[in-house]
């Protein structure tokens, strides 16, 4: 391991294909423009929590952390806190933030981890991801560059992943600087950040750790484990507990009897957002609502710019590509606007108006272009413009999306209302498939009020067996820490962090050292990458 790390660095020394922009000690000092939105910042102080507090003591002295908890605990808002102040302690150009979908790392300006990585879809076995990160300059600039990586709704990434992932930052970044290869992760400061209750991964093959925390480095890669217990989103004691219990899959008679109560087979109300667990579900609502309205429609088309394969990310976003409107359309907000008109806020098109300032340099038309007045549920009026969401690469925007912050809101999925507070919210609860499928959609609502259900089956409330045991030991740890504190014992700066299993820094994953050797000081990394493939498949071995 140690040789295939001085290789790697020799490599990244002498070659001129695969070296920094800059040459050493010429890099360009001008200042990065700054691309935090300026209506996302705090006006007001924030008053964390004391578990928040304890949190950002310990990202601020450079400690590892999973953060967790129930839906409308505040997540995601800490989590965006958390990530301006990491790139306040390494710079920003050293913060890479991802999440494990397209529609999450958009909402919070990141990229996939995937894509950070350059492992692809990653089903190939670690030492050929390796190869591949090492083969594409990009993807082994990212990792010896970064010093802080944010990892958001970790619930869909699965534990041979985040092995992989662990296995590939060590080897590389062992390359760049000393003693990083017998560092967990290499010596990144990790924030991980997800509810394992919520939608899980994706099983591909049988016998496949299905989730992160079943990870051989899962515990080694974290100074502290932390579950957020207070709820924000909903503040009736009743909703609550319902939602807990749900959660765990764990209802009783009282939490049965209440939800009996919100079920009817009547027309839902056209306030209340209809929720599906299928996207054909929702594309037939929302465009037979909008048939029927018979009016005049505009299309909005997203204008995009950057470079692949960025762009494709904006495609998995929340922001639409193609937007049809017309007065009488029920709309949702897909980014906040204000403290009032937040993500999730519903309301009705009333009349379109022409404003050439805001549309110009977007929807090149003949006519005039026009942007709808939308009166929100909540009371206000609002003429709704453009917005941007983009996507930033340690610091830097590589890739950004304008269109109208709207979608059709008759009918939604249950995997893009995720983050989401909704008011009012119907849904078939009988038509839900797998763990955690129901309470991602109940924990939407802020209110009982808002609550509207049609058949209810008891059998579809469940939680993964697996899920249960995880956040029975973390809360048997948290219970240690503190009776409001949630932190776990220090494990990377413990003895415990020498364990790591075989699978993680085994022979095994060692490349081999004769093919090394094959490779001279000064060729490229690609060539030295493209030679240990080639030897690999004339089926050269070692004594």
């Amino acid at each position: 391991m140690k040789l295939l790390s001085t290789v790697i660095a020799a490599c990244r020394h002498f070659s001129s294909k695969t070296s920094s922009r800059y040459p050493k000690g010429t890099r360009n000092n001008k200042k990065k423009i700054k691309v935090d939105d300026p209506k996302t910042s705090e006006r007001t102080r924030i008053k964390w929590t004391d578990e928040q507090s304890r949190v950002l003591d310990a990202i601020s002295s450079g400690k590892s952390v999973f953060i967790t908890g129930s839906a409308g605990t505040g997540k995601t808002l800490f989590l965006q806190h958390i990530i301006r102040r990491l790139k306040k302690l390494h710079h920003r150009s050293r913060v890479f933030v991802t999440a494990s979908t397209g529609l999450a790392a958009c909402a919070i300006k990141g990229q996939t981890l995937h894509s950070f990585a350059g492992i692809g879809l990653g089903e190939d076995d670690r030492q050929t991801l390796l190869l591949k990160v090492i083969s594409n300059r990009w993807a082994y600039r990212r990792w010896t560059k970064v010093r802080a990586l944010v990892i958001d709704e970790s619930s869909m990434v699965d534990g041979e992943i985040l092995d992989t992932l662990e296995f590939i930052a060590r080897v590389v970044r062992g390359g760049e600087e000393r003693d990083s290869e017998n560092k967990v992760w290499g010596g990144i400061q990790l924030v991980v950040s997800g509810d394992f209750f919520q939608l899980p991964p994706i099983v591909k093959r049988e016998n496949q750790k299905e989730f992160a925390f079943e990870a051989d480095c899962w515990d080694s890669s974290f100074d502290m484990q932390v579950e957020l217990k207070r709820v924000f989103r909903q503040s009736e004691a009743n909703l609550v507990k319902l939602l807990q219990n749900v959660r765990r899959g764990e209802v009783d008679r009282e939490d049965l009897d209440l939800l009996k109560k919100f079920c009817t087979e009547a027309e839902p109300d056209s306030s209340a957002v209809q929720l599906y667990p299928r996207n054909q579900d929702v594309n037939r609502v929302n465009k037979k609502k909008m048939e029927d309205l018979k009016k005049p429609t505009y299309i909005y088309h997203a204008h995009d710019s950057g470079e692949d394969p960025w762009l494709g990310q904006l495609n998995q976003g929340i922001a639409p590509d193609e937007l049809p409107l017309c007065e009488g359309a029920r709309v949702m907000l897909c980014k906040n606007l204000s403290r009032t008109l937040v993500n999730g806020a519903t309301g009705t098109v009333t009349k379109f108006w022409y404003d050439d300032v805001a549309v110009s340099d977007m929807w090149k038309t003949e006519e005039r272009p026009r942007v709808p007045m939308v009166r929100f549920d909540s009371g206000p009026e609002v003429l709704i413009r453009p917005e941007a969401w983009e996507i930033v690469e340690g610091g830097k925007v590589v890739a950004t999306r304008k269109q109208l912050p709207l979608i059709l809101a008759w009918a939604l999925s249950i995997h893009k209302c995720q983050g989401m507070t909704l008011d009012s919210l119907h849904t078939n609860l009988s038509r839900a498939f797998g763990f955690g499928m129901v309470y991602v959609a109940l924990s939407r609502v802020r209110t009982l009020a808002g609550l509207h259900l049609s058949g209810f089956k008891p059998s579809k409330i469940k939680a993964h067996p697996k899920v249960l045991e995880f956040y029975q030991r973390l809360s048997q740890k948290q219970d240690k820490g503190g009776e409001d504190g949630g932190v776990c014992e220090d494990r990377r700066g413990s003895s415990d962090v020498a364990f790591v299993s075989n699978k993680t820094t085994g022979k095994d994953d060692d490349i081999n050292s004769s093919l090394i050797f094959r490779c001279k000081p000064n060729s490229s990394l690609v060539s030295w990458c493209n030679s240990i493939t080639k030897s690999r498949e004339r089926g050269v071995t070692t004594s």
